[in-house]
């Protein structure tokens, strides 16, 4: 009898890392484990008000070990060592100085609280100075750089940001042999190849957020960079030259994690991938329908084949790189800054007083205070959804810009605020919140009407992450305003379960990732359609939105 085989989607997430094991028959979900980020849930090492978004190196590993262990924990006997593969997804960019050896610096002596020698979170932006200037100078060059990126780099992206590090930070600059990108550090440490120059680095990453393309023969020039900041200089040698893609192996677990997580080291590890490329992968992406990743933020993944997209270069998005998504495949990457993080935004203006008023009083005792806190906390959403729900699309005068977080496309550009405009005495938190959701639609909308504008046709939309799964509200809204159907993938786990697929081919059970997507994938729960009264207004509302946006970023230029 031929006995299962499972493999092992590790998912790091902005919060949270998770441990998903999946029976590569069918693609069962046999057990799952999540951990909490402690130094960042504590916020540690960061500075929101200055946009400074740090994590611990030991957050990874702490989480990595035990999310692995309490899966396998709960799996049903024999699945250990019946696992063939593990392959990892992370946020990106968030790269990390290392030494010569490949340690990040935070984890070496002099650098351990250091905000500077830990890993830059995504939505890092501290570096909006660094990535003007590297766009400036692509403009200039002989050779545009950023023309695969969509034509603008962004702040949140990898040369910005360790730029800003190694400028801020003579110490960091001194020590930094190399940088690495957190998808690709996970599987370094997992097969103990952690030299800066032979592990092997993600395409996905490295193409979508690096400038790296084979055209250019791999990352920019010395001769740019240096032009850029000689402290630059002779870094490029420091870093790579080839990439990969999700379906290779990146080598086998070594004894020593083998033992610390209760596997064999016969376990082969695959060439780590951004979150939402893996959630496109696990939410079974097909040509030409936006897998969108609805969470904190959004990412809006395509893919098309290499021959009908020939030299055609789509301007304003977050990269277009061959095999970052789907080897063989031009996959394209766009998405919003901010989506859910708006959403909670706006509740901690709400409660943030309230909690503090209940706090202070002596009214009631302690155990009733934090009861009652949690209580407003867990509750504010879902009543402010119900009441929304009953506000007619037509009503609201209220129109908002989704840039809380600036904006990453079309266009990127974090230096935008977010507005929230056509105020007056009777506009109430429900009808601000209706307006914030519109907004974050729109800003699904702008990103749609891009592609299509560049010549990429649409032709549905799969949903997935944490909003598409919990809000019904918002996903109608986003429907119409997008005016066409949304199915939404049935598993609340895609991103790791589109590792878990990965996994599959670089184990050889399957030959190709298409091939893991038919026999692994879990299908859809449900499919909202577009309500043609509600489309035909939001159409005006859209145009507004539009109006608004060029008014706003005209005024700050």
């Amino acid at each position: 009898m031929t006995q299962t085989k499972y493999t092992i989607g590790l998912d790091y997430g902005t919060d949270s890392v998770r441990s998903l094991i999946v029976d590569v028959k069918n693609g069962e979900e046999v057990s799952s484990a999540v951990f909490e980020y402690p130094r960042w849930k504590k916020q540690l090492y960061c500075d929101a008000p200055n946009n400074r978004f740090r994590q611990h190196p030991k957050d990874y590993l702490e989480g990595m070990e035990f999310t692995i262990v309490e899966a396998l924990k709960k799996a049903r006997p024999g699945v250990a060592e019946n696992v063939v593969g593990i392959s990892v997804d992370t946020t990106g960019s968030t790269p990390v100085p290392v030494d010569e050896k490949g340690t990040p610096l935070s984890l070496t002596a002099g650098f351990e609280e250091n905000p500077n020698a830990m890993f830059l979170l995504w939505k890092d932006h501290t570096s909006l100075k660094e990535a003007d200037e590297i766009n400036k100078l692509c403009k200039e060059w002989y050779i545009d750089f950023t023309k695969f990126e969509g034509g603008i780099y962004s702040s949140e992206w990898f040369w910005a940001k360790l730029l800003h590090v190694i400028r801020e930070d003579a110490g960091v600059y001194r020590a930094a042999y190399s940088w690495v990108e957190h998808c690709d550090w996970i599987p370094a440490m997992l097969t103990g190849n952690t030299n800066p120059k032979t592990l092997k680095r993600s395409r996905c990453a490295a193409g979508h957020k690096a400038m790296w393309h084979e055209a250019f023969g791999g990352l920019p020039s010395e001769e740019f960079l240096v032009a850029l900041d000689p402290l630059l200089g002779g870094l490029r040698d420091r870093l790579f030259k080839e990439t990969y893609t999700s379906d290779v192996c990146a080598g086998h677990l070594t004894p020593e994690w083998a033992a610390k997580l209760g596997l064999p080291t016969s376990v082969k590890v695959g060439v780590g991938a951004l979150d939402a490329h893996m959630g496109a992968v696990g939410a079974e992406i097909e040509p030409h329908y936006v897998s969108k990743v609805m969470g904190t933020s959004t990412c809006d993944m395509l893919i098309a084949s290499r021959e009908e997209m020939g030299d055609k270069l789509i301007s304003g998005i977050c990269g277009q790189v061959d095999g970052s998504i789907i080897p063989g495949m031009l996959g394209m990457e766009a998405g919003q800054s901010a989506f859910g993080d708006i959403y909670a935004w706006f509740k901690r203006v709400l409660v943030g007083p309230t909690e503090q008023i209940i706090a202070k009083s002596s009214l009631i005792d302690e155990s009733t205070k934090i009861k009652l806190i949690n209580e407003i906390s867990s509750r504010i959403i879902p009543e402010l959804t119900k009441a929304a729900e009953q506000i007619p699309a037509e009503e609201s005068s209220i129109v908002a810009l989704d840039w809380m977080n600036g904006r990453r496309t079309p266009d990127a550009n974090q230096n935008l605020k977010g507005v929230i405009s056509g105020l007056n005495l009777g506009s109430d938190a429900p009808r601000i919140f209706r307006a914030l959701v519109e907004a974050t639609a729109f800003g699904s909308k702008a990103i749609a009407d891009r592609f299509v504008s560049e010549g990429v046709r649409i032709d549905g939309v799969i949903a997935l992450g944490g909003v598409a799964k919990k809000s019904p509200f918002v996903m109608q809204i986003v429907c119409d305003v997008l005016n066409m159907p949304i199915k939404v993938a049935r598993s609340g786990q895609a991103c790791a379960l589109g590792s878990a697929m990965a996994a599959a081919v670089v184990a050889g059970v399957y030959p190709d990732i298409p091939e893991a997507q038919k026999r692994m994938g879990g299908g859809f729960e449900k499919t909202y359609f577009p309500i043609p009264s509600n489309v035909a207004r939001y159409a005006k509302s859209y145009a507004q939105y539009v109006a608004l946006g060029k008014v706003i970023e005209s005024g700050l230029k």
